[in-house]
C-alpha cells in the first residue's frame, strides 16, 4: 500500500527558501475512521519522527484491506522550530518572534460564540451518529470563516497562518495523536484526557497525565475540548454520551535525542491502539495485555514542578523514573556567594511521595530555573 504524498507550503524567508509540511495520506481498501498523527511541534522534540518514519514503513508493507479507513501521518510538523539552533542545543519550544509557545497557539471551536448549550438541545433526540455528524459540520463551518481571516497575509501573523494550517488537516479526523517529547530529560508518558482512560491502555506505556484542567491552547486540547463540551451538555440534558473521537499527547523520551527504547514504545503503542479501534487490521494486534494493561495515571494538578531555590549547581539529584517519598532529597545545590564565606550545599526535599518523570537537562540553574517534576499520588 503506498500513501499519497503531498507538499503544503508553509512560509518564503528571507532568503528566497520555502518551508513546507510533507503529509504521508494511506487510504484503506473500505471507508472508516480517519487518523491523523504529527510530530515535531516543538523543534527540539525528535523522537516522534523516527516512529513516524516506522509507520510509514510499516504502512507500506500491508495490503489496502488491512486498513479501514485512512491515516495521515506529518513528521516534522514545524520546520521553523526544528532549525532553531544554538551551537550544540537546540530549542525550539517558543516562536522566536512573538515568543508563544508553539503548543499554545491553536483555535478552539468553544471558545468562539457558539451556543453549545442550545447546540445541544436541539440535538437531544437524535441518534449519536446524527448529533456527531451534525456537530462536525457546525465546527467545520466556523473553521472556514477562520480561514477567510487569514487569507489577507499582510494582516496575518506567522503563528495564526501556521495553526490554521496545520488545523486544517485534522479536524474531520476521530483520533488524533501528537507526538512529543520532554524538551528536557523524561521517561515515556502521555496526556489522557477524562473519560478516556480506558483507551488510553491501548498504548501501553506505563505512566500518564490525567487532564483535570486545560485552556483548549494546545494541539490535542483544541481538537477534543469541543466534544467533551458537548457530552457534558448532552449528560446534563439526561442523553449520557461518549463520542469515538479521541486525541493524545505521547511524550516520547528526552529532547534532542531519538532514544530507540522510546522510538519502540511509540511504534508498538500506535500499532496497537489503531489495531484497538479496528483503523488496522493485523495479525500481532491488539496485544491481548491490553485491557490489563497497568496504566498509572495522576491528575495533572498533582504533576509537581521543582524550580532552584538558589542559584548554583545541581548534584546528588534523583535519577529520572525512580520513585521518592515525602522528606526524602530530591536533588543538593551547590551554591556559592560573593560574601567571604565558604559554598553551602543545600538539601531539597520531596514535598509528596511520586515519580520523577522529568528533569531538567543543565546542572547549572540561577534562582528559579527549573530542576524536576513529580507525579504525585500516583495511581492505577
Amino acid at each position: 500500500m503506498q500513501p499519497k504524498i503531498s507538499t503544503i507550503p508553509l512560509i518564503k524567508l528571507a532568503s528566497g527558501d520555502y518551508l513546507s509540511l510533507q503529509v504521508y495520506k494511506f487510504q484503506g481498501a473500505k471507508p472508516g475512521k480517519k487518523a491523523y498523527i504529527q510530530s515535531n511541534l516543538h523543534g527540539a522534540e525528535i523522537s516522534g519522527n523516527a516512529v513516524i518514519h516506522h509507520l510509514i514503513a510499516d504502512l507500506i508493507k500491508l495490503d489496502e484491506t488491512q486498513l479501514m479507513g485512512e491515516i495521515w501521518l506529518v513528521p516534522v510538523c514545524n520546520p521553523l522550530g526544528v532549525n532553531q539552533r544554538a551551537h550544540h542545543f537546540s530549542s525550539g519550544r517558543y516562536n522566536s518572534y512573538d515568543g508563544k509557545d508553539w503548543n499554545r497557539i491553536f483555535w478552539d471551536y468553544e471558545k468562539t460564540e457558539v451556543d453549545i448549550a442550545e447546540f445541544a438541545r436541539s440535538q437531544q433526540n437524535l441518534s449519536l451518529p446524527e448529533i456527531q455528524t451534525n456537530y462536525r459540520q457546525k465546527i467545520l463551518e466556523q473553521f472556514q470563516t477562520l480561514i477567510q481571516t487569514t487569507k489577507n497575509q499582510s494582516q496575518t501573523s506567522y503563528s495564526e497562518s501556521y495553526r490554521t494550517i496545520l488545523q486544517s488537516l485534522c479536524l474531520d479526523a476521530d483520533y488524533v495523536i501528537d507526538l512529543h517529547s520532554s524538551t528536557n530529560q523524561a521517561i515515556d508518558y502521555l496526556y489522557c484526557f477524562q473519560s478516556r482512560e480506558e483507551s488510553a491502555k491501548a498504548f501501553l506505556l506505563d505512566y500518564g497525565i490525567l487532564m483535570n484542567n486545560y485552556d483548549g491552547d494546545a494541539f490535542d486540547e483544541a481538537f477534543l475540548k469541543p466534544w467533551l463540551a458537548l457530552e457534558k451538555q448532552l449528560s446534563s440534558l439526561g442523553k449520557t454520551v461518549k463520542f469515538e473521537i479521541e486525541s493524545w499527547t505521547l511524550e516520547l523520551g528526552s529532547g534532542m535525542k531519538m532514544n530507540p527504547e522510546s522510538v519502540e514504545k511509540g511504534i508498538r503503542g500506535i500499532k496497537n491502539y489503531l489495531a484497538c479501534k479496528k483503523l488496522l487490521n493485523l495479525d500481532e494486534f491488539p496485544l491481548p495485555a491490553t485491557s490489563n494493561h497497568p496504566l498509572k495515571l495522576t491528575l495533572k494538578s498533582q504533576a509537581k514542578r521543582y524550580y532552584a531555590p538558589t542559584g548554583g549547581m545541581i548534584q546528588n539529584r534523583v535519577e529520572l523514573g525512580s520513585s521518592v517519598k515525602t522528606g526524602e532529597t530530591l536533588y543538593q545545590i551547590l551554591s556559592f556567594n560573593k560574601t567571604e564565606n565558604l559554598p553551602q550545599i543545600i538539601d531539597i526535599k520531596a514535598e509528596s511521595s511520586g515519580v520523577i518523570f522529568d528533569v531538567s537537562t543543565n546542572h547549572t540553574v540561577n534562582q528559579c530555573d527549573y530542576v524536576l517534576s513529580v507525579m504525585e499520588q500516583v495511581s492505577t
